[in-house]
C-alpha cells in the first residue's frame, strides 16, 4: 500500500494512502485511537472515484506521530503473519 507523505511535522502526520480502501484506513484508525498516545486519528475520503484518501494523525504532546504509526504497523504485521491457514 503505497503513501504519500503530506504533513510529517512531529506528533502530527498527515499521508495520504494510494488506492487505500475503508477496510485497511478503519483498521488503522481504531488501532490509533485506542492508543492513550493518541490524541486524535482519522481518516478522509473526499471524492471516492477521484481521489485518494487520506490519514490523519496527532499525539500526545512529547511523542512522534509517525513512530507511532510505524509500531501500528509492526503490530499488524506480526498478528496477521501468525495466521494459520
Amino acid at each position: 500500500m503505497p503513501v504519500k507523505v503530506l504533513k510529517n511535522e512531529g506528533r502530527e502526520l498527515r499521508i495520504r494512502v494510494i488506492d487505500g480502501d475503508h477496510t485497511a484506513l478503519q483498521l488503522f484508525r481504531s488501532r490509533l485511537n485506542g492508543r492513550d498516545d493518541v490524541e486524535y486519528a482519522n481518516y478522509f475520503q473526499n471524492h471516492p472515484d477521484l481521489d485518494d484518501p487520506e490519514l490523519y494523525v496527532r499525539t500526545v504532546k512529547g511523542k512522534k506521530a509517525n513512530k507511532i504509526l510505524k509500531d501500528i504497523c509492526s503490530e499488524i504485521t506480526k498478528e496477521f503473519s501468525s495466521i494459520k491457514l
